[in-house]
């Protein structure tokens, strides 16, 4: 009979999760992810099939997060929808926050989306990370999309622009902070970033 395992698998996973965010999925060996986890290479290797294995399920469970997070953070009734988009700017630019039982990032590339810095290092060769990297994507995508066309309805934002394009366009510089963030560029500079962005946001036309 096979023994019960001994370990929590998403306290594991949010710990590999961090090593690979930290230093990239081929930065990172199944060593590091020992290391980082305390789970041994045999128990690794038995419960999640070895380091491809490890992130595919970590990923998952990021996609989990995400999909919980961004929509309650970006839904509510119309006439609040502009200040949360505006909130939701501000607090995406310093990065995505790991899991509650996971120490905070040392640095802001730690912080770095975990679909984003998959998608960019291996995505192109890997379906399966692309895959999930896109269902993470398309989830805030879609959340954002909510709360502009809320802000359409009550009369904040210009209602001939598709909702879609300015989610786009929003997630790009969210996205995007990340990479200016990872090379050193402080809170301050992504807060202008964040706020620039916030007013590039069309407003009605006032007659």
């Amino acid at each position: 009979m096979a023994r019960p395992r001994s370990f929590d698998r998403d306290h594991v996973l949010h710990a590999a999760e961090r090593q690979f965010r930290t230093s990239g999925y081929n930065g990172t060996s199944v060593d590091d992810i020992s290391a980082a986890t305390g789970l041994g290479r045999g128990s690794l290797y038995g419960a999640f099939d070895g380091k491809h294995g490890v992130l595919l399920e970590a990923m998952t469970g990021y996609f989990t997060r995400l999909g919980q997070f961004a929509p309650k953070a970006l839904a509510g009734p119309d006439e609040g929808a502009l200040e949360r988009l505006h909130q939701y700017l501000l607090r995406a630019v310093h990065g995505v926050p790991l899991a509650p039982d996971v120490a905070p990032a040392p640095d802001r590339a730690g912080a770095a989306c975990f679909a984003a810095k998959m998608a960019l290092e291996i995505g192109a060769s890997d379906p399966e990370v692309k895959r999930l990297a896109s269902e993470c994507f398309s989830v805030v995508r879609a959340a954002v999309a909510e709360c502009v066309r809320a802000a359409q309805r009550n009369g904040d934002i210009d209602p001939d622009p598709d909702p879609d394009d300015l989610a786009y366009l929003l997630l790009t510089v969210i996205r995007g902070s990340d990479v200016v963030g990872a090379n050193g560029h402080s809170p301050d500079r992504l807060t202008s970033i964040a706020e620039s962005a916030f007013a590039l946001l069309p407003r009605p036309r006032r007659t």
